[in-house]
């Protein structure tokens, strides 16, 4: 996997429906605006607060969407139980666009290294796409050392990672020096994706590229293309942005920015997020402001 991944938000109506118009004409904005792929049902989709059939009709709208762009088609799929990951995997075989499964470290559990490692044994053994290993342990409470993530690298069927480990610390540095070189490490810190990227990162799944898509897609390209003055000139003009759509829990502010950017008919989020406040907003307009 190289390049620039957006995952995707999830619009709702005022009357709280999925609002897959709106959801259409987003992705094909992003996917034209220089994307290389979709990823569907991450922590930026809100999955937790999605029916199964409302989950059906994203994927099926999100899968003609990215064959129509011959775009790749990421899945996030799994969660703390094996047993129950495995099925939710083995559910993808139904949409042959799906290109990669994103999976997420087993939270709560805090299984240990390696329970994490014979976890995603067994995950890629039975899933019918790679896997992108999701590594956030500000959210799953499981640290992942930087030589059991290259074990895991060496389990068929594991393709990456998407890095989000809020900082570029000891493990980040130690893995991208000694990861195999086909594994892809994308960057999945939006604050820290520039400097991941400069150490060897294939690529960034970002929420925050949902606005500037073409920047954000231009900053990937520019390390991918050993355009040192221009990735660093990119990530420093980004980083102010990406950190105002965080200053409230994500993807709030992005659905506010969308919003008032007329690309949406409401910010709306589920329980228990709130909308994004109207100082947040400010602060993010006050970016685009400074970077026009």
């Amino acid at each position: 996997m190289e390049g620039l991944y957006i995952p995707l938000i999830t619009p709702f109506t005022a009357d709280d429906r999925i609002d897959l118009a709106a959801l259409e004409k987003l992705a094909d904005r992003l996917l034209g605006d220089g994307a290389r792929g979709l990823v569907v049902f991450g922590t930026t989709g809100e999955p937790a607060t999605l029916t199964a059939g409302e989950k059906r009709d994203i994927l099926s709208l999100a899968a003609t969407i990215c064959r129509d762009h011959g775009a790749e088609l990421v899945v996030g799929a799994g969660g703390n139980d094996t047993r129950t990951s495995v099925e939710a995997l083995r559910a993808l075989a139904k949409t042959p666009e799906v290109t990669a499964a994103l999976t997420v470290v087993p939270y709560y559990t805090r299984p240990g290294q390696a329970g994490v490692v014979e976890h995603f044994r067994m995950l890629a053994t039975e899933s019918p796409v790679p896997l992108v290993i999701y590594n956030i342990p500000y959210r799953t409470g499981q640290t992942l050392s930087w030589q059991t993530i290259c074990q895991l690298a060496d389990i068929p069927g594991i393709i990456g990672t998407k890095h989000a480990v809020g900082a570029i610390d000891d493990d980040t540095v130690g893995l991208m020096a000694a990861k195999p070189r086909e594994f892809s490490v994308l960057a999945g810190d939006d604050l820290y994706a520039s400097p991941l990227l400069a150490l060897g990162g294939s690529g960034a799944i970002l929420a925050s590229a949902h606005l500037a898509t073409d920047q954000f897609a231009a900053l990937v390209r520019a390390w991918l293309d050993g355009d040192a003055t221009g990735g660093r000139e990119l990530g420093h003009r980004l980083a102010p942005l990406s950190a105002a759509l965080f200053t409230e829990p994500n993807p709030t502010v992005i659905k506010a920015a969308l919003h008032a950017a007329g690309q949406l008919a409401t910010p709306a989020v589920r329980l228990p997020l709130l909308p994004a406040s109207p100082e947040a907003l400010e602060a993010y307009e006050a970016h685009v402001v400074k970077m026009n």
